[in-house]
Order: structure tokens, then sequence, then C-alpha cells
């Protein structure tokens, strides 16, 4: 699992909403997660960083950029702040109670299949299967 954080240039909801769709698309993404204020996306899952690059780029934001990559897992300052409480809460850890408020995170949702349209049927008519119809020899 890789944690990814790209730079992008949003500047409303319908630049997120187009980013969120264009990343989603990917195989192997786990959780999309953007922040409008800092202008950063976060995606977490087995996806190569390099190709949600390219899907973003070859769209709707060229200048898309790579800050980090590095290994999905859970920052360690929440413990600290645990224990400075004297509680144990690791319980309100699993449920996400120590997320960042700004950052928006969007379930990813797998592909939905369509199968391909059916075929056009031709139908070829000759002049002995139709009676009706006129043949000049």
């Amino acid at each position: 699992m890789k944690k990814v954080v790209l730079k992008l240039d949003l500047h409303d909801d319908k630049h997120k909403q187009k980013a969120l769709k264009l990343v989603s698309g990917l195989q192997g993404i786990d959780q999309i997660s953007l922040d409008m204020k800092d202008q950063k996306m976060t995606v977490i899952g087995t996806v190569d960083p390099v190709d949600v690059v390219a899907k973003l780029r070859s769209k709707l934001f060229p200048t898309a950029q790579i800050l980090s990559v590095g290994p999905a897992k859970e920052e360690k300052k929440d413990d600290k702040k645990d224990a400075a409480a004297g509680g144990d809460k690791k319980d309100d850890k699993k449920d996400g109670a120590g997320a960042n408020k700004t950052q928006q995170v969007m379930p990813v949702y797998p592909h939905h299949w369509y199968p391909p349209p059916p075929q056009p049927r031709y139908v070829v008519h000759s002049a002995e299967d139709d009676p009706n119809s006129c043949v000049i020899c």
C-alpha cells in the first residue's frame, strides 16, 4: 500500500468532483481525499503514482505534480495525545475520531461493467425466397 500526495490546481467544487472522478477510475485505489485549502489530493492504495498523475494531466490538470510517495500508515501523533490524556482510546482511533477535518474522504467504488451493445442483424432477401419481389431478366 502506498500513500501518494499530489498537488493540483483546484478552483471550485466542480474541479474537485472531476478530479475525484478521474482518479477513481483507476484500479488499485483504496481511499481518495482532497484538501481544498492546500489544493492537495491524497491517494492510498496499490496504484502506480505515475499512472495517477498521467491520468490527471491528460484530461483536466496539466500542472499536476507528485509531492510525496510513501507507505500508507497511521500517524503516531494521536497515540501521544491519548497517552497524555491518561486514557486508552484505541477503539476511538479505529472509528476515525482522529481524522483531519479539512480533508474530505471519499469512498472508492469499483467500476460497473456494462455489457457491449447488441450487434445489428442484417437480413438478406433473395428473389427465390420472396415470391412478390420483382426480378427483371
